[in-house]
């Protein structure tokens, strides 16, 4: 194994020709994806690794500079790929990840047959002529809630995002996952998150896009999609689903 599959604990599994690459967002790891895997092993050869930052990652190999923009993702997305010597792939991506595949998708479109965006968005601060979900007194709060008091900002962000009850496996499962992450690393990666813009780069893609977005998601509102749909290159099409298919990031 390779330095960069060890430090991303790179995962392929599946028998398939046709490669299919899963990346989780923000708070989660790879082991969102458990309930879908099963389900495409028989036909795929599925590549699953975990985003820099993620609870299971080496802290000490997160550089904050590196991650301050999405581009730090998307170099590690490709030196994934080009270890793993993939000539081609579907992305699916979920939120943070979502973003990174469009840009990789950009700079390097022979290494993706499709892109498949859950949850995706290009900015989550509203803007003139823009609804994003967020004010930045919102996102001020939020970032205060991280600083002061990071487990109890968890137990409290958790069930607002996945929409749902601390009870519920879904927001247990993301809250463990979420509260696995090192303070000053979330911290970081939730200003690099909600504060980008990456609306200037969508009509720049010419990978054919799917959207799926949850009808009930705090974060990316369904209005969101609809830009997404609009905006992006690639022939993108969407669909709308009543409950979240992962747990968010």
């Amino acid at each position: 194994m390779g330095i960069v599959e060890e430090a991303h604990n790179v995962r392929v599994v599946g028998t398939g020709n046709q490669i299919v690459v899963l990346a989780h967002g923000f708070g989660t790891d790879q082991s969102v994806w458990k309930h879908l895997v099963p389900h495409l092993v028989d036909v795929y050869r599925v590549i699953l690794y975990d985003n820099m930052g993620a609870g299971t990652t080496n802290p000490d190999y997160f550089d904050f500079e590196r991650y301050s923009t999405l581009q730090g993702f998307v170099y590690d997305l490709l030196a994934i790929l080009e270890e793993l010597q993939v000539q081609s792939c579907i992305f699916v991506g979920h939120s943070l990840s979502a973003m990174v595949g469009v840009l990789a998708s950009i700079s390097h479109p022979h290494l993706f047959s499709k892109l498949i965006l859950v949850s995706a968005s290009p900015r989550f601060l509203n803007d003139a002529n823009y609804y994003g979900g967020f004010q930045q007194e919102e996102l001020t709060q939020l970032y205060d809630g991280i600083r002061s008091n990071y487990k109890a900002w968890c137990s409290g962000f958790a069930p607002l995002v996945v929409g749902g009850d601390m009870e519920s496996v879904a927001v247990q499962e993301f809250s463990r996952t979420l509260f696995n992450m090192r303070p000053d690393i979330a911290m970081s990666l939730a200003q690099t998150i909600f504060q980008f813009d990456m609306r200037q780069n969508l009509g720049l893609v010419t990978v054919p896009c799917h959207i799926i977005q949850s009808t009930k998601d705090l974060a990316v509102p369904v209005v969101v999609a609809e830009y997404l749909r609009q905006s992006l290159g690639g022939n993108p099409s969407w669909r709308s689903c009543p409950r979240r298919v992962t747990c968010h990031s």
